[in-house]
C-alpha cells in the first residue's frame, strides 16, 4: 500500500525536509508505508549535489536551500506541483536508473492526459516539450522548454525528493537561476501552453497514472507503456 497525502497551502521547505527524513526512516524500519506527498512551496531555490555557484544568478531574490538530492539548481513556488516520492526502491528492483526512468514515464503519462507530448533529451535532466508555437531557432529547430524537473536521493534504498511539474507557476521566477544548469532552453507550464489545467486536475492524473508505472512489474499494460516511452534524443 502507498499512502497519498496532499498538503493544502504552502509548505515550508525545511519542514518538508524534516518530515521526509522522518518518513524515510520509518519506511526503512518497516513502521510506515510508502508515501506520495503532493504539495506546493513558497518561492525558493534549491541546490542539488551537482550545483555550480555561477548558476545562481540572483542569490538574494529568494531563500536558497541545500537539498542534498541529485541535480543542480531548481526553483519551487506556488503553482508548481511538487511530488515527493517516498518509495522502497529496494523492493522495486534495486535499479536506480530504472527507477528514474519510471519517474520520467510517470510525468510523460500525466502530460499525455492533457494532450501534451513530454519528451526526454540526452544530457538534459527532466521532461521537455517542443514549442511549435514559437519561432524556429538559428539552427532551424523548434525551441524546447522544460516543463518538469526530476531529482531524487536514496537512503537504504528508500527514495525521497522526487519531481515537480509546472502547472501555473510564475515563470519569471526561474530567471534567478540557470535551471538545472541549462541556459540555452527555457521553461514552460501547462497554463503557459494554453491549457486551463488546475492543480486538482494534475493530482487526479498523477493518482490515475501511478499504478500503470509503479504497480505490478508483471502487468503487461505497464510493461508496454514503459517500452514505448521515447528514448532520449540528442
Amino acid at each position: 500500500m502507498v499512502e497519498w497525502k496532499i498538503s493544502p497551502g504552502l509548505t515550508d521547505y525545511e519542514e518538508a525536509l524534516a518530515l521526509m527524513e522522518a518518513r524515510v526512516a520509518d519506511i526503512s524500519a518497516g513502521t510506515a508505508p510508502e508515501s506520495i506527498w503532493l504539495l506546493e512551496h513558497p518561492p525558493l531555490y534549491t541546490s542539488g549535489t551537482s550545483s555550480r555557484p555561477e548558476d545562481l544568478i540572483d542569490p538574494d531574490r529568494f531563500p536558497v536551500y541545500e537539498a542534498r538530492r541529485g541535480g543542480q539548481y531548481t526553483y519551487h513556488g506556488p503553482g508548481q506541483r511538487v511530488v515527493y516520492v517516498l518509495l522502497d526502491v529496494g523492493k522495486r528492483g534495486r535499479d536506480v536508473r530504472a527507477f528514474v526512468r519510471q519517474l520520467e514515464a510517470w510525468v510523460i503519462a500525466v502530460l499525455d492526459a492533457f494532450n501534451v507530448t513530454g519528451e526526454l533529451r540526452a544530457g538534459r535532466v527532466g521532461v521537455w516539450v517542443t514549442r511549435q508555437d514559437k519561432p524556429l531557432g538559428p539552427d532551424g529547430a523548434a525551441p524546447e522548454d522544460k516543463i518538469a524537473a526530476i531529482g531524487v536521493r536514496l537512503r537504504k534504498w528508500i527514495s525521497f525528493h522526487g519531481i515537480s511539474i509546472n502547472v501555473e507557476p510564475e515563470l519569471e521566477h526561474f530567471s534567478g537561476i540557470i535551471p538545472c544548469g541549462i541556459a540555452q532552453h527555457g521553461v514552460t507550464s501547462l497554463v503557459d501552453l494554453g491549457l486551463p489545467v488546475t492543480m486538482e486536475d494534475v493530482d487526479v492524473a498523477l493518482r490515475r497514472e501511478f499504478d500503470g508505472i509503479f504497480g505490478d512489474p508483471a502487468d503487461p499494460i505497464k510493461a508496454e507503456f514503459l517500452q514505448n516511452v521515447k528514448n532520449p534524443q540528442p
